[in-house]
């Protein structure tokens, strides 16, 4: 592979696309509804920073956020923390999944190292989200509730998620291969009600059996008064010595009711809590709100992702990374999202390529260790499998550098948006990410995300450009942290 130096022009998007673009069709929105013209993308991004109380009111009118109560003001104050957002507002995250879903359109493709490709129509996910929501309603489940999940990035998984969140339940999920130690730092600190597990899983072909770690998890977790078992590493496992369980077929029985239950919370109410990775002690819980992820993730798989109910959106990952999180979100632009759990290089390297090729992938999300790792390996994905529906690469986790963007280009596909981003589990999404209707630079992010202050401090607080700095958000933002667990009156990381 030939050499490449940053900041070199690798891709211009056609005037087509531009055209086609979702940002573009709320640029004209914005002119025709609100008397706002913008020239390029750096224009509408200095609006939306500097009016930031017009810019997200914008996002809840064109996304029309559906509220049982109107909000009272947009934005309470500009302190962090401790700013409001649509204050008085109360909606629910999941009815906006499933407002506009078409049933028989394929809403979750999903496999794994020992399943093979499997498609679910919106009207399958409905279904089983409404009987795990009445699962969970004889089992006592209310509104504030916390529900664990011990769960590999499969549908099941999902499923579980909606039903918790459409009854306004708070989710928080860690992937089986995480320790005993460390699901149990994590689960205790929020007290459970409900949690849900597998017997285990598989990773490169070794499978790892986990019930005698769940018996220790659920030891230290008082609170729960009920564990669903999802049989996934055997069919037939046997989950008999672990206390109140419901096997996963009788939690998705159907039964009379055929309608999902929305409970409305306030805006600023919790969603889920994320949990910090723990090297500086015990992991910190991060607690969402449902109004601040709902329209962060509209916004942000809208017009940075390029998602519409034509997409088939992956992201290489697992249940413990903020990036599963965001996946899920790809369905409020109702588009089909992609599910893999094991190893991408199983059983052979090429293997995530092969599933694009597959399930027709239009957005390929990973990790830049990963395409470098492509790289090393001589993989030639644009050589051994027909990638036509391919438009983007989404790429995250550490910098993408030079080198990967041209190996993209090259071995790929040469008609590809390269989208390095960056962002964290503080505000579950990125705050510089791509943007369909601007060019791809080698080693270099396309832009800072709409709505997002965000500048390069020097060491004494100055905002600098062209210099290595550290990143700041100089003001409120809705994906923010409402506050960590069990320090709902401020923002002190001990406990």
């Amino acid at each position: 592979m030939k050499s490449i130096h940053e900041g070199t022009l690798l891709w211009n998007p056609s005037q087509t696309r531009k055209e086609q673009a979702n940002i573009t069709h709320y640029m004209k929105w914005l002119r025709e509804q609100k008397g706002l013209s913008f020239h390029n993308y750096d224009d509408l991004w200095q609006w939306s920073v500097h009016n930031l109380e017009d810019f997200w009111e914008s996002q809840w009118e064109y996304f029309n956020i559906y509220s049982t109560k109107p909000y009272n003001t947009v934005l309470t104050s500009n302190q962090m923390p401790g700013a409001k957002w649509f204050a008085d507002a109360r909606i629910n995250y999941v009815e906006h999944i499933f407002r506009n879903r078409h049933l028989e359109h394929p809403a979750i493709i999903h496999t794994s190292e020992t399943r093979e490709n499997r498609e679910v129509t919106w009207g399958k996910l409905y279904e089983d989200t409404v009987a795990m929501q009445q699962t969970f309603i004889k089992l006592g489940l209310q509104k504030g509730d916390r529900v664990v999940a011990y769960l590999p990035n499969i549908y099941e998984t999902i499923v579980c998620f909606l039903a918790t969140a459409s009854l306004g339940a708070i989710w928080s999920s860690a992937s089986p291969d995480f320790g005993t130690q460390s699901v149990i730092d994590r689960f205790k600190q929020i007290a459970p009600k409900m949690m849900i597990t597998v017997d285990g899983y598989t990773y490169n072909g070794k499978s790892f059996d986990r019930l005698s770690t769940i018996e220790n998890i659920q030891a230290e977790l008082p609170s729960l008064e009920a564990t669903i078992t999802i049989p996934y590493l055997h069919k037939n496992a046997k989950f008999n010595h672990l206390k109140n369980t419901i096997a996963w077929n009788d939690a998705v029985k159907r039964t009379e009711v055929t309608e999902l239950i929305y409970e409305y919370v306030e805006f600023n109410e919790p969603l889920w809590v994320l949990f910090s990775s723990g090297t500086t002690g015990v992991p910190k819980p991060i607690v969402h709100s449902q109004g601040g992820i709902l329209l962060e993730h509209l916004k942000a798989v809208t017009f940075h992702v390029d998602l519409s109910d034509g997409d088939r959106f992956f992201w290489y990952t697992t249940t413990g990374w903020m990036m599963w999180n965001f996946l899920v979100g790809g369905l409020l632009a109702g588009s089909t999202i992609i599910l893999y759990d094991g190893s991408p290089t199983y059983p052979h390297h090429h293997m995530l390529w092969q599933l694009a090729e597959d399930t027709k992938m239009t957005v390929f999300g990973t990790s830049a260790s990963y395409l470098t790792a492509c790289i090393k390996d001589g993989v030639e994905p644009g050589k051994e499998f027909n990638l036509q529906h391919l438009k983007n690469i989404s790429s995250t986790g550490s910098p993408l550098p030079p080198e990967g963007f041209l190996w993209c280009y090259e071995h790929v596909k040469q008609d590809l948006w390269i989208a390095s981003i960056s962002g964290g589990t503080d505000v579950c999404t990125a705050f510089i990410l791509g943007a369909p209707i601007l060019p791809v630079y080698a080693g270099e992010l396309q832009c800072r995300g709409l709505g997002a202050s965000i500048e390069s401090f020097d060491e004494t607080g100055k905002a600098e450009l062209d210099k290595v700095g550290e990143l700041v958000l100089t003001k409120p933002f809705p994906a923010m942290p409402i506050y960590f667990w069990n320090d709902q009156d401020g923002f002190s990381l001990s406990g």
